[in-house]
């Protein structure tokens, strides 16, 4: 397989992470150690292995992290409470809610009682709306972050190109289309939100420079939607059924890799590709957070 229009994810996350000890050194120096809490709700396989990868992260980068597990019936007031918590702890700078929750627990509620500056992932209503106003005073969420990071070092134009996000979930879609909006060097491009409801999608894909696929449908984009020569970056993660894997499943993206790779510009790899940079930018964030705590 040809590998010449390939983003490497992980390369670039390695260099986030090069870049991030220097700063974690200079806090050390003064006393401080950046420190990240995680929060699980129930035994989902897919969270325990995301929250690993973090955890594997933060000790890889000398962050201090610690991981609160709680069974899947805990009562919305008892997370509530443990986030009040982790809030008042000096040590802990940042937090992340890892998702999904269960469903009787509003994921509104937990992200809000989220202090803003302790709030890495980036979903607190103040740094959302800190996001859609251009302040970028605010944390941004790590995965559309990422992605952003990842481009602009990939040497992926964006100011006045043509941009389809497929997907408008508050985790991707709609925080990866405002900050594509935003009136700076990587951003400033004309940006196109589809989702289930848009009308002839294939067409509004074909027209895109850079498309960013994140609707959670396996194998959704197929090569006839995408313009030759386009910079397709895929965030699905999906498992299903393959009887020729050792486990009867194998993960796959949302976009037709084999198909769409001769064809495109560059391309993200799945795994490999988006993956890395959201840990990336969240240990970034992390980081900022104690640098702020320390003026």
């Amino acid at each position: 397989m040809p590998s010449g229009n390939l983003i490497d994810g992980r390369a670039v996350a390695r260099q986030l992470q090069d870049e991030l000890a220097g700063r974690i050194k200079a806090l050390q120096a003064r006393g401080i150690q950046p420190g990240l809490a995680f929060v699980r709700v129930g035994d989902d396989p897919a969270s325990k292995v995301y929250v690993g990868r973090k955890e594997k992260a933060c000790k890889e980068l000398g962050i201090y992290s610690e991981t609160q597990v709680l069974p899947e019936s805990t009562a919305e007031t008892e997370l509530l409470a443990l986030l009040d918590r982790l809030n008042s702890m000096s040590r802990i700078h940042g937090i992340l809610v890892q998702a999904p929750l269960p469903r009787h627990i509003r994921a509104d509620q937990v992200y809000s009682a989220v202090k803003p500056e302790k709030d890495v992932d980036g979903f607190h209503p103040m740094n959302m709306g800190k996001l859609m106003l251009g302040d970028t005073s605010g944390f941004l969420p790590c995965t559309p972050a990422g992605i952003s990071e990842l481009l602009a070092r990939s040497d992926v134009k964006t100011s006045g190109v043509e941009v389809v996000v497929l997907g408008r979930g508050n985790i991707v879609g709609k925080p990866m289309a405002a900050l594509l909006c935003l009136k700076n060097k990587r951003a400033n491009a004309t940006v196109t939100l589809c989702h289930s409801g848009t009308r002839d999608i294939k067409a509004h894909c074909r027209r895109a420079d850079i498309l960013i696929a994140a609707m959670g449908v396996p194998e959704f984009v197929k090569a006839d939607m995408v313009k030759p020569g386009a910079v397709v970056v895929d965030v699905g993660v999906n498992r299903i059924s393959d009887s020729s894997a050792p486990n009867g499943s194998r993960l796959v993206g949302d976009v037709d890799f084999a198909a769409i790779q001769p064809i495109a510009g560059k391309i993200t790899p799945n795994p490999g590709g988006v993956g890395p940079m959201t840990i990336a930018m969240l240990m970034q964030n992390t980081v900022a957070a104690a640098e702020k705590t320390a003026g």
